[in-house]
């Protein structure tokens, strides 16, 4: 009997995340004799690209991406978070199915990823057993999408999307949270000055602060789960 084989590529910084990953996909191929799963795995954003990289040169693809929200950022600083990981790897493998996998629960950062990533499997580490895992893989793999319990709540709050934040807010909130200049920004991220604080006006009010300092600002996005 020919084998259905899936090239599956693990990314999280932490190797136990990993195993749990692993196992799972192990449970299904024993369990499931004609489904076949080729692993990779990757501990950092720059990590993931380099097999990406690889892979698109030899012609060859990623099925399914478990994706951890939560990664080092590049060293290039041009991906700052897994969400912006994701939304890379989607323009370079665009059939690819991606199961975000995170510690986050605050309302605002699942909702940003849902709009901005639209993942196929959305799972809280918090809420999955092994046997939800499992189940995740199999629903991705089939009949997409998946939600753990704690997404499915989000979804049923319906949070207004006056809230989502795209990938320069992103990388504004990384520049100012490194301590980068302001009159250096611009460069970095090609927009005026008045573009910028713009952005700025626009992330406090998402957050509800009345204050003008940075400093707030970097703390109610780092409590959000956007740091």
């Amino acid at each position: 009997m020919k084998k259905d084989k899936y090239r599956v590529l693990l990314i999280d910084d932490h190797p136990i995340a990993r195993d749990a990953y692993k196992d799972a996909l192990n449970y299904i191929e024993s369990s499931e004799k004609n489904v076949l799963f080729e692993i990779e795995e990757a501990g950092s954003c720059d990590e993931a690209t380099d097999i990406v990289q690889y892979l698109l040169e030899k012609d060859r693809w990623i099925d399914v991406v478990f994706l951890d929200i939560s990664l080092p950022t590049s060293k290039d600083v041009k991906i700052v978070s897994g969400e912006d990981l994701g939304l890379w790897i989607s323009t370079k493998m665009p059939n690819i199915k991606i199961i975000v996998s995170t510690a986050f629960n605050d309302n605002y950062r699942m909702y940003n990823i849902m709009k901005n990533l639209d993942p196929d499997g959305f799972l809280i580490k918090n809420d999955i057993t092994s046997k939800e895992l499992v189940e995740a893989i199999k629903v991705v793999i089939n009949d997409p999408p998946y939600y753990s319990k704690t997404v499915l709540k989000l979804i049923r709050l319906e949070v207004s999307n006056e809230f989502v934040l795209d990938s320069i807010d992103r990388k504004l909130l990384y520049e100012l949270s490194v301590g980068t200049m302001m009159k250096d920004i611009p460069d970095i991220l090609h927009l005026s000055i008045a573009g910028i604080e713009k952005r700025k006006r626009k992330l406090k009010g998402i957050f509800n602060l009345e204050t003008s300092t940075n400093k707030e600002l970097l703390e109610k996005a780092k409590e959000k789960g956007f740091l």
